[in-house]
């Protein structure tokens, strides 16, 4: 049975060890509290593909941490460029940004926490809230217990399904094919016309692109990828159960990743491609020998305090990614998570300063909702 305690220890334990649960870890550290991250993977996860927008909070966090980091964040674009169906350019505009990949940063908030406090192939189980203190239990056997547990465990929470059963993600009627392609091996003239952050649409289809930086985290030219994420819609109770059923025959819940796509759905995007893209894009996917896909979901919540228990990042609020903001939003969480629990020594004080916390982090999670959900809606469907 687990001692309970009536001393704040400024303990924390993060179930989920991406760029959410880091995020949360380096700030908790920085302000002085004792913190380990329990990941339910056995694997590393620095190998992990695909591009984002940077955005400020992701760089503040950064900062914060005292991250020494070598080189650029990312690749640096110009301009945004839209292309009709044919491959004309209806709209250029000026629109300087940097976009990185999801490997880049992590590897560099990994850096910043100590292995002994990183666990990794931990499942948890469930949770049991004392007094004074919270223990997670582990499928290994194992209990830890601290002040506050905090789920960082993304759009599958498990956190989320012990404190909140009722809260669940909706399909939104539409989902992302996405790729990356060494850029060597982009055909030029796609490559010429592509090399800022460009989209087009068609019907029921948005696609964008934009380079990013390539292995050992590269943003030499040459050796960088291209990303493409390309939206489109597809029916729930028919044809997505089909897509989200792997090359293996086994089912999924929302994400296919590289490699595992059935035949019968690449060769779809391919056609597709064929059918609805301007040229420079059709090259792109056409150049893809393993395109991915996720299920474009939406996830709301009332609360990210459940007592001792908090929500953050993916596990509280998943929004679109029209907004490029769902790792900007775990950044935002963790910063004033930081600036919130710094002085707090007692238990009232925890009580309080997570309150205090929660109203702001659920304003900024809804905001993102509503934002991504009107930008969505109006690519895909027309309204």
């Amino acid at each position: 049975m687990t001692v309970q305690t009536t001393c704040l220890r400024k303990k924390a334990i993060i179930i989920g060890g991406s760029l959410s649960g880091l995020f949360t870890a380096t700030i908790l550290k920085s302000i002085g509290w004792n913190v380990d991250v329990y990941e339910r993977s056995a694997a590393d996860l620095d190998s992990r593909g695909g591009g984002m927008v940077l955005q400020a909070d992701v760089v503040n966090v950064l900062r914060k941490v005292g991250a020494t980091i070598s080189g650029e964040l990312g690749v640096s674009s110009k301009d945004r460029v839209v292309f009709d169906p044919q491959g004309k350019v209806l709209q250029r505009d000026k629109a300087p940004q940097t976009q990185t990949s999801w490997s880049l940063i992590y590897s560099n908030m990994r850096q910043h926490f100590e292995d002994k406090h990183y666990h990794q192939g931990k499942t948890l189980l469930n949770i049991l809230q004392h007094k004074d203190s919270v223990s997670a239990f582990f499928d290994d056997g194992s209990e830890v217990n601290a002040d506050i547990i905090i789920g960082a465990d993304g759009g599958r929470s498990t956190v989320r399904k012990i404190v909140s059963p009722t809260s669940k993600t909706t399909y939104a009627g539409y989902v992302a094919y996405r790729g990356l392609i060494n850029e060597k091996d982009m055909p030029e003239d796609a490559k010429a016309l592509l090399g800022d952050f460009a989209f087009a649409s068609n019907t029921r289809s948005h696609i964008l692109g934009y380079l990013v930086p390539g292995d050992n985290n590269s943003n030499e030219e040459g050796s960088r990828y291209y990303n493409w994420v390309w939206y489109r819609a597809v029916e729930e109770t028919t044809e997505l159960p089909d897509l989200m059923t792997d090359n293996a025959g086994k089912q999924r819940e929302h994400t296919m990743p590289p490699g595992m796509l059935a035949p019968k759905w690449r060769n779809k995007i391919y056609h597709d491609a064929n059918a609805l893209l301007p040229p420079a894009f059709k090259a792109a996917v056409l150049a893809t020998e393993e395109p991915f896909a996720q299920a474009i979901v939406d996830l709301t919540s009332e609360k990210m305090v459940y007592d001792k228990v908090l929500l953050v990042g993916d596990a509280a609020f998943i929004p679109r990614p029209h907004t490029a903001a769902s790792t900007a939003k775990a950044a935002a969480n963790a910063l004033a998570l930081g600036e919130s629990l710094a002085h707090v020594n007692s238990y009232d004080d925890l009580k309080n300063a997570l309150r205090k916390w929660e109203k702001p982090q659920l304003r900024l999670g809804n905001y993102l909702y509503q934002q991504g959900s009107r930008a969505g809606n109006y690519l895909i469907f027309g309204g």
